[in-house]
C-alpha cells in the first residue's frame, strides 16, 4: 500500500513513527529517510538505536528551507534522498518506508512531482511505503490506498510557545 499523511496539523512524522514502530514490533524492517532533516537532534533518532529493524537516514542542512529561493546544497540533498529512496525500494530489503516530509520537499521544488511519481510506479507490491508532510502535490494521489489529513484546529505554537524538546523534536 502506499499512505499519505499530509495536512497544516501536527502528528504526520508522529503517525508514520508509530507505523514504524508496529511493524518493527511485529519483527518487519523499517527505514525512514527524512527530507530537510539534517543533523537535528531528533528524538526519534535515539529511539531507534534502541529498537531493531528500525533506521533513519537525515537527507538535509539543519537550516531551514527557504522556500522562496531554496539553497543549491538543499536541492542536491533532496536529490540525493529521492536517489536513496530509488534504491532502498528497488532493493526489496524493507518491509517499510518511509519518505519523511517529501511532500513539502516536492512544494519547495527541491524535487519533482513527476520524480515522484516514478518511484511510486516502481514500488514493488510487498513494499509498503508512507510519504509525509504538509502540501501533498494533488498529483501524489490517485496513486495513494489511504490519505490521512492532519488538521490544525489548536495549537499552543499560536500561543508563542515554543518547539519542545521530547514533544516537538
Amino acid at each position: 500500500m502506499v499512505q499519505i499523511y499530509t495536512g497544516n496539523g501536527k502528528g504526520k512524522t508522529t503517525a508514520a513513527l508509530g507505523l514504524a514502530m508496529r511493524a518493527a514490533g511485529h519483527g518487519l524492517r523499517v527505514i525512514i529517510l527524512q527530507f530537510m532533516k539534517g543533523k537535528i537532534n531528533y528524538g526519534e533518532l535515539h529511539t531507534v538505536e534502541k529498537i531493531p529493524n528500525i533506521s533513519i537516514e537525515q537527507h538535509g542542512r539543519p537550516e531551514f528551507v527557504n522556500p522562496e529561493d531554496p539553497d543549491p546544497e538543499d536541492i542536491r540533498l533532496a536529490g540525493e534522498a529521492l536517489k536513496r529512496a530509488e534504491v532502498v525500494i528497488a532493493s526489496r530489503e524493507y518491509d517499510l518506508v518511509v519518505l519523511d516530509e517529501i511532500n513539502v520537499a516536492v512544494h519547495f521544488g527541491l524535487i519533482k512531482a513527476e520524480d515522484v511519481i516514478s518511484l511510486l510506479k516502481k514500488k514493488p507490491k510487498k513494499t509498503e511505503l508512507v510519504l509525509t508532510g504538509r502540501y501533498m502535490p494533488e498529483e501524489l494521489a490517485q496513486f495513494a490506498d489511504l490519505i490521512t489529513e492532519c488538521r490544525d484546529v489548536k495549537h499552543y505554537f499560536s500561543k508563542g510557545v515554543s518547539a519542545r524538546k521530547g514533544f516537538d523534536y
